[in-house]
């Protein structure tokens, strides 16, 4: 390996491993949501005082986690794909097929990306609320774009190591504990 792909590979590492902390910090919001229910269902029944909106803190998070798992979906390939039209492919059609998904994603990412922004500076402009908690609706949205912005770097990442590439730096980021 030469000097030159060694460094290429260290400076795709350090994206691949923070959108493999982000999904796993997606797991941990989804942990919360799952005790906070719990305690909420349980201290319900117990004692007839629920927590107070809960089910917006859930509506939420579980909105906020499911965004966190794109980018991770994107760097694994993980996806939803038709592996019937593709099982008898070569390698090569599906490393095209994969760079053209790779291709759309980043268009439709970075789509997102603009519409959620414009979507978070209007509920800043208009101070919407959640109705029990009065939580700024806008909060769910910055870890949204966060993640938004994330799938787009994975996405690049793929459209130039597409699947079934040989030595990919992801399968070699994410290969040493999967």
């Amino acid at each position: 390996m030469t000097q030159s792909s060694s460094l290429n590979r260290g400076l795709v590492e350090l994206p691949i491993r923070f959108i493999e902390w982000w999904a796993l910090a997606g797991c941990l919001v989804l942990v919360c949501v799952v005790l906070m229910a719990t305690v909420s269902s349980v201290t319900g029944f117990l004692f007839a005082t629920p927590f107070p909106g809960d089910f917006e803190l859930t509506e939420m998070c579980v909105a906020i986690a499911a965004f966190m798992f794109l980018p991770y979906c994107q760097l694994t390939f993980a996806h939803v794909s038709a592996d019937i039209f593709t099982s008898k492919a070569s390698d090569r059609f599906i490393r095209f097929l994969s760079r053209a998904g790779s291709v759309l994603a980043i268009g439709f990412s970075l789509l997102l990306v603009s519409r959620t922004y414009e979507g978070l500076l209007d509920y800043q402009t208009y101070l919407e609320t959640t109705t029990i908690l009065q939580i700024p609706i806008w909060y769910a949205f910055v870890p949204a774009i966060c993640s938004l912005a994330l799938w787009t770097v994975a996405a690049l990442i793929t459209l130039i190591f597409p699947e079934k590439a040989a030595n990919s730096p992801i399968q070699q980021a994410l290969g040493e504990h999967h």
